[in-house]
C-alpha cells in the first residue's frame, strides 16, 4: 500500500506564493516521475509540472517563469513553488507519481487526494 499525501494549499493574495509538498509513504521501492496537476470544478485536470527522477522537467506554458517543481528523492517528496499566482490559477491541486512498491506492484499515474489553492484579487 502507498500513499500520496498534498499539502501547502491555502488562501493567498494575487502576486504572492505558495508551496506545496506532496510526501510518499508506505511500501515504496522507487519513484519514477512526478508531477502536479490541477482541475477546477467541472473542468478538466490538466498538467501543472512534472519531474523525472533524474530532474528533468516539463511545465505547462501558463505557469513557466512563475512555478518551480522539484524533488527530494530521499524523502519521497515532491514540490511545487508558486510564485506571482494569477487569479486563474485557484484550483484543486493533485500530485501524481509512478511508484513501483516493495511488493513489485507498478502504481501507474497514482493520485494524491488535492490541495486547495486560493487567490484573492
Amino acid at each position: 500500500q502507498v500513499q500520496l499525501v498534498e499539502s501547502g494549499g491555502g488562501l493567498v493574495q494575487a502576486g504572492g506564493s505558495l508551496r506545496l509538498s506532496c510526501a510518499a509513504s508506505g511500501s515504496i521501492f522507487s519513484i519514477d516521475n512526478m508531477g502536479w496537476y490541477r482541475q477546477v470544478s467541472g473542468q478538466q485536470r490538466e498538467l501543472v509540472a512534472t519531474i523525472m527522477r533524474t530532474g528533468i522537467t516539463n511545465y505547462a506554458d501558463s505557469v513557466k517563469g512563475r512555478f518551480t517543481i522539484s524533488r527530494d528523492n530521499a524523502k519521497n517528496t515532491v514540490y511545487l513553488q508558486m510564485n506571482s499566482l494569477k487569479p486563474e490559477d485557484p484550483a484543486d491541486y493533485y500530485c501524481n507519481a509512478d511508484i513501483t512498491s516493495t511488493y513489485g506492484v507498478y502504481y501507474r499515474a497514482y493520485w494524491g487526494q488535492g490541495t486547495r489553492v486560493t487567490v484573492t484579487s
